[in-house]
């Protein structure tokens, strides 16, 4: 069953999004909706958004939980800032391995406003204002080109959700189907597993050495790849080995008949989910 990702500022009104949209989907098209989000599971808000490890455990707590609840019987809507596009990207990941259909809602509040909502808020509800700053700041806007965030629907303070589109987005619409690319094939090929192994973990490799001589902002080339590496900051080992590990699980579900691909498209991966 589809899932639908809310995104913007903090105190932004994603939630009151969130509630229309599980009272339309329960009594107008009678389907059984779950709810994600960090709100609802005892999350301090500024402790766990001025710790970035904190952090990482909360989405990764959150990734979880929307993995778990994607099945036929319910319509899951995670309800979050989820403000990393990178984040949005591994979402949209776990949905086309699923093959359902997704779609993004973006509460398009200004910086002004929503400051004004944040603190109007209970004491215990509200985001301190260096962490809700910080958040406006780091936040990466969906774009409907970017087919993780797509379709996408902007939704102003004023705005009436457009419930019909949104449902036949999700209801109407076949779940997108793997291209040729991308068509699971018999995980027999031992050349394939062993290609993709050698391949991720030569990239890594090649990662792990430009950096003593690249600085932030520089670009990483790798040997045999069209893309490059956006370097952003230093990478650990373990970091990119744990990113390396997701992009092979995603990869054994999903194989490529052209094995060239798999220097660029781990690339593309990385790209995508590092900040």
């Amino acid at each position: 069953m589809p899932f639908i990702l809310i995104c913007g500022y903090p105190s932004c009104g994603k939630s009151r999004r969130t509630e229309e949209l599980k009272k339309y989907f329960e009594n107008e098209q009678k389907k059984t909706v779950v709810v994600v989000s960090d709100h609802n599971t005892g999350v301090d808000r500024n402790k766990v958004y001025a710790d970035s490890k904190e952090e990482k455990i909360v989405r990764g707590n959150l990734k979880s939980s929307v993995q778990r609840n994607l099945s036929k019987e319910t319509i899951t809507i995670l309800d979050s800032l989820n403000y990393i596009k990178g984040f949005r990207y591994e979402l949209y990941c776990v949905t086309k391995e699923c093959q359902t259909t997704q779609c993004v809602i973006f509460c398009d509040t200004s910086k002004e406003l929503a400051s004004e909502w944040n603190n109007s808020r209970a004491e215990k509800e509200k985001y301190m204002q260096e962490i809700f700053d910080g958040l406006v700041q780091r936040f990466e806007e969906p774009r409907s080109n970017n087919r993780w965030d797509s379709p996408l629907f902007v939704i102003q303070k004023d705005d009436v959700l457009p419930l019909d589109a949104i449902s036949d987005a999700l209801l109407k619409k076949k779940a997108p189907a793997p291209n040729a690319s991308t068509a699971p094939q018999p995980l027999s090929s031992t050349n394939f597993l062993y290609e993709l192994d050698k391949t991720t973990q030569d990239v890594v490799g090649v990662i792990m050495g430009s950096q003593k001589t690249c600085v932030p902002g520089d670009t990483i080339g790798v040997p045999g790849a069209t893309d490059q590496l956006q370097y952003t900051r230093p990478l650990t080992l373990a970091e990119l080995q744990r990113l390396r590990r997701q992009f092979i699980t995603y990869m054994k579900m999903h194989p490529v008949s052209n094995h060239a691909q798999l220097t660029n498209m781990f690339i593309q991966y990385l790209n995508n989910t590092l900040k």
